[in-house]
């Protein structure tokens, strides 16, 4: 008998993976690469979907976090919302599904993508160590509270459910999930305080009561009983939709012409637009989308290129705005000067995205480091990877000498400014599923450039007038210095009474004032800065300098050290890229 060819046998071996049996050997692709990292995403993860949530039901959001130091590198992670509620049926899924939600297939701004985040979260806390995940959820007070304990089966991706009951609960409604995890808790710029009151400040409508390991508790109060507007679900804008995404909505589509088609499936297309679009395409408005091929998409295509198409609506993104990022700024940072501003939308791959910048210059700021820089994505901080995200690139490629700052070739300005990007879209086009980075995509990197400029010239209109201000002070302490010895002079040449030299005195000083008119104060003018709320995770600084070093040196934790040189390499590796 012949034998079998090896292939069969290979061919044995071969099956199907689940998501989360992907996921539980690559865990670090989500985040949890790191004990201090996991437990900051985890409670990431938690807090998004409670906005999420408070916001799609018009809820004002109150949220409750809090750490329980369990010790031996184990904590206690309890997030509460007054949310409204899950239904019971639907419990298990979203917290023990992998790639399970409702937001994957809506275009419009949410913090959430994908349906991985929170059992993700679960999935960590489960393999490091091995208790499941508590879930209370309760939908008005006429329904029962249910409460879950769940696992998740990674041979199936699907809910193991350990405990299903009803109890009392106090709230009306919400939902509060509890993890018992592995993590290391610090303070500092990646810290889970720092998380939050990032959060408070771009989300002015949350509070947020926030108790850390150490038992103090933080209450960010919010600063407005004015829900941000709701974005709403659009279509795909026709800017940037890839050859193979348009044949595929051609297959699906229920359309029966192609101008028919353009106008159903995309937004701002109406039929007069269709059909200038089938005109430069070379394409009868009446056919039919079952007898395109891919040749006539590819026209298509170019039709759609050669075509005037309005910018996308705004209503499918909710910006943070101007005004209230300026004031955001203003109550972290006490500086001289503050400016902000918001673009019109544009479109990336048919996704509209909006981008907005704010910066702040001068008074306790440092001029001698790098600027320090503060990125969110639909209104959530980014704190990891900065030297990966497309905003580093984008303030790194832009010239900032013409704006009074200093910078090296392939380097973040120096400078004492604080820089703050957000970008909001229907779809953030993230580097991983972790969330931590924008991808380097043309159309925003130019938008977040064009932000930059706009904001530069605004500063450098400012440092302008302050340089002027200070030769103008400069040249009024020489003419103040000689006052009193020309009235002296004065004196002698026109003999007056030893009475009158003081009133000649005052009478140059106030010719000087009238001729040179009133100088201006540069000065730090803020009464929105809160130092309390400045002051929440940031480095803690120590009593006895010799010992504070030896202790900060100390306290770097090997995650910390691993996590600067991938920065560094990041950075290098941008650095590299722009040179080509």
């Amino acid at each position: 008998m012949a034998k079998k060819p090896i292939a069969h046998s290979m061919a044995e071996q071969q099956r199907d993976i689940s998501i989360s049996q992907f996921f539980e050997r690559n865990r670090h692709l989500l985040g949890f690469d790191n004990k201090r990292k996991s437990l900051l995403t985890t409670i990431k993860e938690a807090v998004d979907n409670s906005l999420d949530a408070c916001e799609e039901a018009d809820v004002l959001p109150e949220i409750i976090v809090e750490v329980v130091d369990m010790g031996g590198d184990r904590f206690k992670v309890v997030i509460e919302d007054n949310g409204p509620g899950i239904v019971k049926k639907q419990i298990p899924s979203i917290f023990a599904k992998l790639l399970y939600g409702s937001k994957f297939f809506k275009l419009s701004q949410t913090r959430g993508q994908q349906g991985i985040g929170i059992s993700a979260s679960v999935l960590y806390a489960q393999l490091t160590t091995g208790k499941p995940a508590k879930i209370t959820s309760r939908i008005s007070s006429d329904d029962p509270a249910h409460y879950y304990e769940l696992h998740i089966d990674t041979n199936t991706n699907k809910p193991d459910i350990v405990k299903d009951d009803v109890i009392k609960w106090k709230k009306e409604h919400g939902t509060r999930i509890e993890l018992e995890l592995e993590g290391s808790y610090q303070q500092g710029s990646q810290s889970v305080d720092q998380y939050l009151k990032q959060t408070a400040i771009v989300n002015p409508h949350v509070t947020i009561i926030y108790t850390n390991p150490r038992a103090e508790q933080f209450i960010f109060a919010r600063a407005t009983d004015v829900l941000p507007a709701k974005a709403k679900e659009i279509k795909p804008h026709p800017y940037g939709v890839e050859l193979g995404v348009l044949m595929r909505m051609i297959k699906n589509t229920e359309a029966r012409t192609i101008q028919s088609f353009l106008c159903t499936e995309f937004s701002r297309v109406g039929p007069s637009t269709a059909k200038e679009i089938c005109s430069h395409a070379s394409l009868l408005p009446g056919t039919r989308p079952a007898n395109v091929n891919r040749d006539m998409a590819d026209k298509l295509m170019k039709g759609i290129s050669a075509t005037k198409i309005i910018a996308p609506p705004t209503d499918c993104i909710s910006a943070i705005g101007e005004e209230l990022l300026e004031k955001g700024i203003r109550k972290e940072i006490n500086a001289e000067f503050y400016c902000s501003v918001s673009r019109r939308p544009d479109v990336y791959r048919g996704n509209p995205f909006v981008i907005e910048a704010g910066l702040a210059y001068g008074g306790e700021l440092s001029g001698d480091d790098s600027i320090k820089v503060l990125r969110y994505a639909n209104r959530v901080p980014l704190l990891f990877q900065q030297g990966a995200c497309s905003v580093s690139k984008s303030i790194i490629a832009t010239g900032w000498k013409k704006y009074g700052l200093t910078q090296s070739r392939g380097a973040l300005p120096v400078g004492p400014m604080s820089l703050v990007v957000h970008i909001g879209s229907v779809w953030v086009p993230f580097t991983s599923e972790s969330k931590e980075a924008v991808a380097h995509y043309p159309e925003i990197i130019k938008e977040i450039k064009l932000a930059l400029q706009d904001i530069g010239r605004k500063l450098a209109t400012y440092v302008r007038k302050k340089h002027s201000i200070q030769m103008e002070g400069k040249k009024r302490s020489y003419l103040e210095k000689y006052i009193p010895h020309v009235a002296a002079a004065l004196k002698e040449l026109l003999a007056y009474k030893d009475s009158d030299e003081e009133n000649v005195r005052v009478m140059l000083e106030n010719i000087l004032e009238h001729k040179r008119g009133e100088l201006e104060e540069i000065k730090v003018d803020n009464p929105e800065y809160d130092a309390d709320l400045a002051a929440i995770g940031k480095d803690e600084k120590k009593v006895d300098d010799s010992e504070g070093s030896k202790e900060e040196d100390a306290t770097e934790t090997k995650e910390d050290a691993v996590e600067a040189k991938e920065d560094a390499k990041d950075d290098k590796q941008t650095t590299l890229g722009d040179k080509k």
